[in-house]
């Protein structure tokens, strides 16, 4: 009984979407930003870091969305687990901003522009 409860919930958690920040970066190759000025990687590397901080509090909200209908899904009413969302759309965006950003930086620094990226 153990091990199908556990399995149970090991399943029900993978159905889950993740954290913002367990969300990998997409490969961006930074050849294409190789055009780019110094100037115009700063604007385009705030620009990526503003929307990709956004998405990821979009990305959070559902995953504190989805733990709230698997905790009432196990306590009251299991066909909620259904309407999980899980990654998605906006997991996939995000990852993708993210390779972005890292393109950006490396592009930056092949260029010698001295641009300062927070960490991500």
């Amino acid at each position: 009984m153990k091990i199908n409860v556990a399995l149970v919930a090991m399943i029900l958690v993978a159905g889950c979407a993740s954290k913002s920040e367990n969300i990998q970066a997409s490969y961006i190759s930074p050849m294409v930003y190789e055009p780019y000025t110094c100037e115009q990687l700063a604007a385009e590397g705030q620009r990526i870091s503003a929307r990709a901080a956004q998405v990821a509090g979009v990305q959070d909200k559902n995953r504190q969305n989805d733990t709230i209908k698997t905790t009432v899904g196990l306590i009251l009413f299991w066909p909620i687990l259904f309407a999980n969302e899980g990654d998605g759309q906006t997991a996939a965006e995000l990852a993708q901003l993210k390779g972005q950003k890292k393109a950006i930086k490396e592009a930056s620094i092949k260029k010698n522009c001295g641009i300062r990226f927070e960490k991500s």
